[in-house]
């Protein structure tokens, strides 16, 4: 199920966008540290504007609390991830966070940001750009809520990631990626798990080196289809 999270396009139209889809990423380094002028808006994310999300048609979640990047290492092997998560922030641990609530992390006050993904992957480059945040050598923390109508067993967390990341389920690890990558749906894939009639809290912890970083999520049933009668909120009602 390793399919690609880009879609395979001609040479010459690669070619002809290259400029503009790399727009972003050939600014000056000091403009993307947040010391340039403002920041246009993020294309790829919104506001939430209702109580619940459903997932995609393909079953992807779309709702997120995203933690302002914390300044890592960023290497991107799996000891140093750990160590990374281990020493920054044990979000596994701590409760729901709110939108808007800050946290201090070493000398940084950090807020959380309420985020609708309008495509099926979160762009966290663009998250960063917009806020003026650093977008290499970071730390990102994502958490939603996912709402099931009925208990679900046998299912299974299917994630991507540009770098790596690990995953919590209800506050167990579930999976985990490491080193550096592009994200490719599915790529990292569960043990079956059961779902909770009601909310089911989702924790990552995406570690980026340098350059593109985004991520996806979604659950599959037993038969590797993608479940899509889930919603994602921000609380556990």
């Amino acid at each position: 199920m390793n399919r690609s999270c880009r879609s395979v396009v001609p040479l010459v139209l690669i070619a002809a966008l290259w400029p503009a889809s790399h727009a972003f990423s050939k600014l000056p380094a000091e403009r993307q540290e947040g010391r340039g002028t403002a920041r246009p808006p993020a294309p790829s994310r919104a506001r939430p504007t209702s109580p619940a999300k459903p997932t995609d048609a393909d079953g992807f979640i779309q709702r997120w609390l995203l933690l302002e990047p914390i300044r890592v290492p960023g290497q991107l092997t799996q000891s140093a991830v750990r160590t990374a998560i281990e020493k920054e922030f044990p979000v596994p641990a701590t409760p729901l966070p709110h939108d808007g609530e800050t946290l201090t992390v070493g000398d940084s006050a950090l807020a959380w940001h309420a985020v609708d993904t309008v495509t099926y992957n979160v762009n966290l480059y663009h998250f960063s750009y917009a806020l003026k945040k650093p977008t290499s050598n970071v730390l990102f923390w994502a958490v939603t809520v996912v709402n099931s109508p009925r208990e679900m067993s046998g299912v299974r967390l299917a994630i991507g990631s540009n770098a790596a990341s690990v995953w919590w389920v209800n506050g167990r690890e579930a999976t985990a990626l490491y080193n550096d990558r592009q994200t490719v749906i599915d790529d990292g894939v569960s043990k079956r798990l059961t779902l909770n009639a009601g909310a089911n809290v989702i924790r990552a912890a995406i570690v980026n080196a340098g350059g593109a970083t985004d991520f996806c999520a979604r659950f599959i049933d037993a038969n590797d289809r993608p479940i899509k009668t889930l919603t994602a909120t921000l609380t556990a009602r």
